[in-house]
């Protein structure tokens, strides 16, 4: 894949993602305008956790991990892709199949392991309730990531992609319609989650099928192919879904505190606007390109492949990450105060948002070195460095909540993500050159900062000057429209000015990507 190819790819998925992303933020304005945080919302959003959880297990931490690079060397050897694709599509929905059922059985002692602070409250029946309701979500949004797996692997990025909007899309639409005819729309809402899942599923499959990557489930076998998917996934899907356990165990923390799940479950949407755009878009496209040049010998291409994409991912993160360090309570105010989020909401959330975000380059970062390893389909060490990254987060989650309260959670997610990618930076260098980062990426990278740092100045003087404007009603929506304008405008001046990056090269790779 050529340099201008792999921006070109990153930008397709990255725009795909952008529209779920936004189509997320605004899915949670309307759930906070007509719910709001609160018992309701906390046991919504520990209930649609326990498919999200497992999801990052069987779906996109194994076969984005495992199976892609396994699928993408069959593919282009000829060695029988498809009949791999349909044996691991077969053992997975089973295996789906029968986690459904265990945990529709086993719900009450699913929430208490997850939201203990439930217990003896309102909460912890009206998170069995919706958790039976969304849990087959998992069925169905794993199989649609390993149709999404197999179109990566064959450079068709934009269906998988695009599916991804669809979640966000029901939930809208649903709640939207039971508010207008009266209806309940916290009914509405748990329903949706698991149609959502059918439709991404079909998206997927249709696309598949247009590419001529026909695949079918097969009864489970125990093949030697599929031991050996096993064996590379398993660490990897622990390894991808270190996440999802430190938000687990910020969740065990948060369960404990007054609308505190509420409160970190809206920052959590907000600050993963740019680490979806960004660090999952480069992770999707770099895998599979990795995987094809290291297994043709092309150490050199692979460095450079490598470099871009870190080149990419922090021209596009710092700054996003400096801005919702500066000036996050604006933008969580406009976006999320009104209905039943009032000022204090906000003020709690906007203050999570930018922990969170500190830790947002080490976020991106790790979806652009985890690659390293999984293409040479070595799992286990990622996985080594999630275990250390989960304990780094137990600890400080559970350890600091006497210091800094409901915010424990976050600086822990943040710290832990630090360490992670720290971990993968130093054990990246023994696979060799290919790990390190090229002469144009070491002299970007201080401009960058640079850049950077100067918009977060001009950011947080323009919010001063703003300030009466950002709380006026409907003029707020404008101000915080010139905000953003003018903290883009200046990063994009400043950058091009001192070769931070040339917006020629974003231009020719959207050229690239319409063509």
């Amino acid at each position: 894949m050529k340099p201008i190819r792999l921006m070109s790819g990153v930008l397709t998925v990255g725009f795909w993602t952008l529209v779920s992303r936004v189509l997320g933020v605004g899915r949670e304005i309307i759930i906070l305008a007509l719910i709001g945080p609160g018992p309701v919302l906390d046991a919504f959003v520990a209930a649609f956790r326990l498919p999200n959880i497992f999801r990052r297990f069987f779906a996109e931490g194994a076969f984005n991990s495992a199976f892609v690079p396994m699928f993408s060397k069959r593919l282009e050897s000829g060695d029988a892709p498809e009949r791999f694709g349909s044996d691991a599509l077969g053992g997975l929905a089973f295996v789906l199949v029968v986690l459904s059922a265990l945990a529709m059985v086993f719900m009450p002692a699913l929430v208490w392991a997850t939201a203990s602070g439930f217990a003896g409250d309102e909460r912890f029946d009206l998170t069995v309730g919706f958790g039976r309701i969304v849990f087959p979500y998992i069925l169905f949004i794993s199989l649609a990531a390993l149709m999404s797996g197999v179109l990566n692997a064959a450079g068709h990025f934009t269906a998988a992609t695009a599916a991804q909007t669809l979640l966000n899309v029901v939930v809208i639409a649903a709640m939207v319609a039971a508010d207008i005819v009266g209806g309940d729309v916290v009914t509405a809402l748990v329903w949706s989650v698991p149609v959502a899942g059918v439709a991404q599923l079909a998206l997927c499959w249709f696309a598949a099928e247009r590419a001529d990557l026909r695949l079918r489930p097969r009864r489970p076998r125990w093949t030697p192919e599929m031991r050996r998917l096993v064996v590379v996934a398993l660490p990897a899907a622990l390894a991808g879904g270190v996440m999802q356990i430190n938000l687990l165990v910020g969740q065990q923390v948060a369960s404990t505190f007054d609308k505190a799940i509420s409160w970190l479950y809206a920052a959590d949407r907000l600050y993963q606007l740019p680490l979806g755009v960004v660090g999952i878009a480069v992770g999707i496209v770099l895998l599979p390109d990795l995987s094809r040049r290291l297994a043709s010998g092309d150490e050199a291409g692979g460095r450079h492949a490598l470099s871009r994409a870190a080149e990419i991912s922090l021209a596009l993160t710092l700054p996003a990450a400096v801005a919702l360090v500066v000036v996050p309570l604006p933008i969580v105010s406009v976006l999320f105060e009104r209905g039943a989020t009032d000022a204090g909401d906000s003020r709690a959330i906007a203050l999570a948002v930018a922990i969170y975000s500190l830790g947002l380059p080490a976020f991106v970062f790790q979806k652009v070195l985890q690659p390293i390893f999984f293409a040479r389909e070595d799992t286990r060490t990622p996985f080594r460095y999630a275990v250390v990254s989960v304990v780094v987060n137990t600890v400080l989650a559970i350890g600091l909540v006497p210091l800094v309260g409901w915010l424990a959670p976050a600086v822990a997610t943040t710290a832990s993500g630090w360490a992670m990618v720290i971990l993968l930076f130093v054990g990246g260098r023994r696979f060799g050159e290919v790990t390190r980062f090229d002469a144009r990426y070491h002299q970007r990278f201080w401009r960058v900062m640079a850049a950077s740092g100067l918009m977060g100045v001009v950011l947080w003087g323009t919010m001063q000057a703003l300030a009466p404007f950002l709380e006026q009603g409907g003029v707020r929506y404008a101000a915080l429209l010139v905000l953003i304008t003018v903290g883009a405008v200046t990063y994009g001046i400043v950058g091009q000015a001192l070769g931070a990056f040339r917006l020629s090269e974003f231009r020719d790779a959207l050229r690239r990507r319409k063509s």
